[in-house]
Parts: C-alpha cells; sequence; structure tokens
C-alpha cells in the first residue's frame, strides 16, 4: 500500500511534505522500546511510535523504515524533521492512540485485499 493512502485514509500532519509520500509501505512496525524496534522492525515498514527523541531518526534509518507515525499528540523537535528530511524519512504525526492508529491500519489493510 502506498503510504499516502495511509496519510490520507487517517487524515494524518505529514511533517515533511517535501519528501515522496507516494512510496509503497510493505508493513507497520508498533513499538517504544529502541531494542525492539531494532531487533525486529522490517525495512519498509511504517513505524508507530510515541518515543519523540532524536535516536529514533537514525534507528528508522539504519533498518530502512520509510515512514516514523508519531502518536497521542507527540512532536518532534524541529532539528528531528531536518535529519529526516536529510534521510528521506517521512515524519508523520497524529492525535489518535496508538492502538486506533493500527486498528484503523489493520482495517484498511484487509479492506483492499478483498
Amino acid at each position: 500500500m502506498k503510504l499516502k493512502e495511509i496519510i490520507n485514509y487517517l487524515k494524518l500532519q505529514n511533517l515533511t511534505p517535501k519528501l515522496d509520500t507516494d512510496i509503497k509501505i510493505i508493513g507497520c512496525y508498533v513499538s517504544d522500546i529502541m531494542s525492539d524496534t531494532l531487533a525486529n522492525a522490517s525495512e519498509g515498514d511504517l513505524w508507530i511510535t510515541q518515543q519523540s527523541h532524536q535516536t529514533i531518526v537514525a534507528l528508522a534509518s539504519l533498518k530502512g523504515i520509510p515512514a516514523i507515525l508519531l502518536v497521542n499528540d507527540k512532536r518532534p523537535i524541529p532539528e528531528m524533521v531536518k535529519k529526516a528530511e536529510e534521510e528521506g524519512i517521512v515524519f508523520l504525526a497524529t492525535s489518535m492512540p496508538c492502538f486506533e492508529v493500527a486498528g484503523r491500519l489493520y482495517q484498511l489493510h484487509f479492506s483492499k485485499e478483498k
């Protein structure tokens, strides 16, 4: 599924609008634990987290994660957004809680399979 479809479906705020959102997302990974994400997230995943420190951009870059979605009204500092743009990582935000985002994405995924 294309990232732009997810953005539109969930009405997400794109904090890096200069970056291309016409990219394929192969799955999602939900975690706030850095070591867990490092061990288990896959290249091409959308990473859903409420962690809003600079290390998440470096981890996403290392793992080949093309987009990070911050939930629960978390917002990155401007330096994080700048680093994400430099790394080509789309930074998204929403006020929704993680459980709701994951549930809606699950529904979207299976509605597209039919």
